[in-house]
């Protein structure tokens, strides 16, 4: 059972490397086609595709991999306000509403 679980790990990082050259071939081939006709720029090698999208991930950081609970850290993977907003009784939930409208300059509208 040992061997197949060597065979198994040394696959993992040759599959993510094949994720990786495909996600960049999607890019290389979306640039070369799309880009090019519609923009005046220069077509790019795979390479290039490949570092576009680590640059991309730099700048704008997308792929984002992470726990089920989300981005807010709670393990329901939803806002802290929303907490918040549950607890509220309709009451404070219509004053909030109002207050937010008035704020907003959205006076006139009045229904919850």
């Amino acid at each position: 059972m040992k061997t197949s679980h060597r065979r198994f790990r040394f696959f993992i990082p040759l599959g993510i490397l094949l994720v990786l050259l495909a996600i960049s071939y999607v890019v290389f081939w979306l640039w070369n086609t799309v880009l090019v006709a519609v923009v005046p720029v220069k077509p790019v090698t795979i390479w290039q595709a490949a570092g576009l999208l680590l640059l991309s991930r730099i700048l704008f950081g997308g792929f984002k991999f992470g726990s089920p609970g989300g981005r807010y850290g709670s393990g329901e993977g939803s806002p802290p306000w929303r907490s918040k907003w549950r607890q509220m009784s309709d009451e404070d939930r219509s004053k909030f509403k109002r207050e937010w409208r008035k704020r907003c300059g959205n006076e006139s509208d009045t229904s919850n």
